[in-house]
């Protein structure tokens, strides 16, 4: 069985960060059988992400990268970038209003995937309060979280 996971983080999240979210794909492919990444392209940590992804992909051929489109392709053209398999528009039979797209979307791919692998310090923006989302929905199981940011300030 194909286990998913979503990326969400701050959109200033720093190169530093690169190495814990290697280590996480990582993990999440070897320890949670993770085969299907799904990134936006909203923020460094979106870059980040993608790019944790693609240098995992090399170690692991069965693992796929989807660009996740918060917006109608044809309104909104987009072409998979170099090093992603696909694009994803989870809204084709309904109609998500434009200022609501991305937290709709966000909101979304944590209903549908079975790990968030999140980079989220503050709850203030949108990402923290995905992760305060996906947080309720992992107190159900029906979630796993992996909060970077929690790790990061271990370190």
């Amino acid at each position: 069985m194909d286990r998913s996971c979503f990326f969400i983080g701050h959109r200033d999240a720093g190169e530093e960060l690169l190495p814990l979210l290697a280590e996480a794909v990582e993990r999440h492919i070897r320890q949670y059988g993770v085969t299907d990444f799904f990134v936006g392209r909203y923020g460094r940590f979106d870059a980040l992400a993608a790019k944790a992804v693609k240098e995992a992909k090399k170690r692991h051929p069965e693992v796929t990268l989807t660009l996740v489109l918060p917006y109608h392709p044809a309104l909104r053209p987009v072409d998979s970038p170099p090093g992603f398999d696909a694009t994803y528009y989870p809204w084709e039979n309904e109609h998500i209003p434009k200022r609501l797209a991305i937290l709709k979307t966000n909101q979304r791919m944590v209903d549908t995937c079975d790990h968030l692998i999140a980079y989220a310090f503050h709850f203030l923006g949108g990402s923290g309060q995905i992760v305060a989302y996906a947080r309720k929905r992992e107190e159900k199981g029906l979630i796993h979280v992996t909060n970077l940011a929690q790790q990061r300030s271990a370190i």
